[in-house]
């Protein structure tokens, strides 16, 4: 009798590997983010030179990019609106028909049973960057807070199933969840950037959604790097305020983050698989110094692994067709 533990016995096979998997990849699992641009030109689709793969679109380019993924087996994206014009008050944002609002409606219509979730954010559609109100170059939080509030119902009374506030305002989500079930919404659920943390993987989404600061930075709202407890602390004020789902981003370099979230709180956990992360991998790849499907199946587990229900991905749609 062997007096050592044999553990390749349950390695010795793919099969038998794969009947003994404890954590797998699912369509479900996965959430593809999408740049949607407000432009005349119906057949606009420009390549993000930092992402490789991934586009700003026009509308129809958007819908015909979603109906590939949705053959491949895409449950759910999420929407990120690049407006023609923006202002201080970032008034796109939050217009009846600005882009993100004509996006939903149309993407509802063609593909109803998609679940589309919005990013609920200023930065996108104001002139100097930040994701809130200005006043003496600081971001002003309180007065940025009904903005908010009016950019997600505007999202949801366009046809979204769920909104993504992404800001960083201290009682953003008790500001939004107030006046979504003043309006009769109380059903559409709030998935939290609860856990955002001022990164520098952040860099090639600047990029490709236009919105870099243009003075200072988001230190003041965004999270420090060096801090966990504090993460607790942000996961449990949107909880109590009303979020749905707890996000942690970005993924990949706080792994220990999205652990804790996931043995604390007794809610759905979500983490972002951000552009830096995306880029570094394509860009490694495309010098054949790493084999690009192994890498990118490998932090998704692993991400999985750590406890997160969801993974925003920009690698969602090449997975689909690998896992299909």
């Amino acid at each position: 009798m062997s007096g050592f533990y044999r553990g390749r016995r349950l390695r010795r096979t793919t099969e038998i590997r794969e009947l003994v998997r404890e954590t797998e990849i699912r369509p479900k699992d996965l959430i593809q983010p999408y740049f949607v641009v407000e432009t005349e030109d119906k057949n606009f689709a420009c390549e993000v030179p930092s992402m490789p793969g991934q586009y700003q679109l026009s509308i129809p380019k958007l819908l015909d990019k979603i109906g590939q993924a949705v053959d491949n087996g895409l449950k759910s994206l999420i929407l990120f609106g690049i407006p023609a014009h923006k202002d201080e008050t970032g008034s796109q944002a939050y217009a009846e028909n600005g882009i993100i609002q004509q996006a939903v409606k149309a993407i509802k219509d063609k593909y109803p049973q998609l679940v589309v979730i919005t990013d609920v954010c200023l930065c996108e559609y104001t002139s100097h960057g930040h994701c809130g109100l200005i006043k003496d170059r600081y971001v002003q939080n309180d007065p940025t807070l009904k903005l908010l509030g009016q950019t997600a119902l505007s999202h949801v009374r366009a046809g979204a199933d769920m909104v993504a506030p992404s800001d960083m305002m201290d009682g953003r989500i008790q500001a939004i969840r107030a006046i979504l079930d003043e309006n009769g919404y109380t059903e559409i659920p709030i998935m939290s950037y609860a856990v955002k943390y001022a990164s520098s993987f952040y860099g090639p989404f600047r990029d490709a959604a236009g919105s870099a600061p243009q003075f200072g930075d988001r230190r003041s709202y965004q999270m420090d790097p060096a801090n966990s407890v504090e993460a607790m602390r942000e996961a449990q004020a949107d909880i109590d305020e009303g979020a749905d789902i707890i996000m942690v981003k970005p993924a990949l370099p706080y792994l220990d983050i999205v652990r804790k979230i996931r043995d604390n709180f007794f809610v759905p956990v979500a983490a972002y698989q951000v552009s830096g992360e995306y880029s570094l991998i394509k860009a490694a790849a495309a010098q054949n110094w790493v084999d690009e499907k192994g890498i990118v199946m490998e932090s998704l587990i692993s991400i999985k692994r750590a406890g997160a229900d969801l993974i925003l991905s920009y690698f969602t749609e090449q997975v689909l067709k690998w896992i299909k």
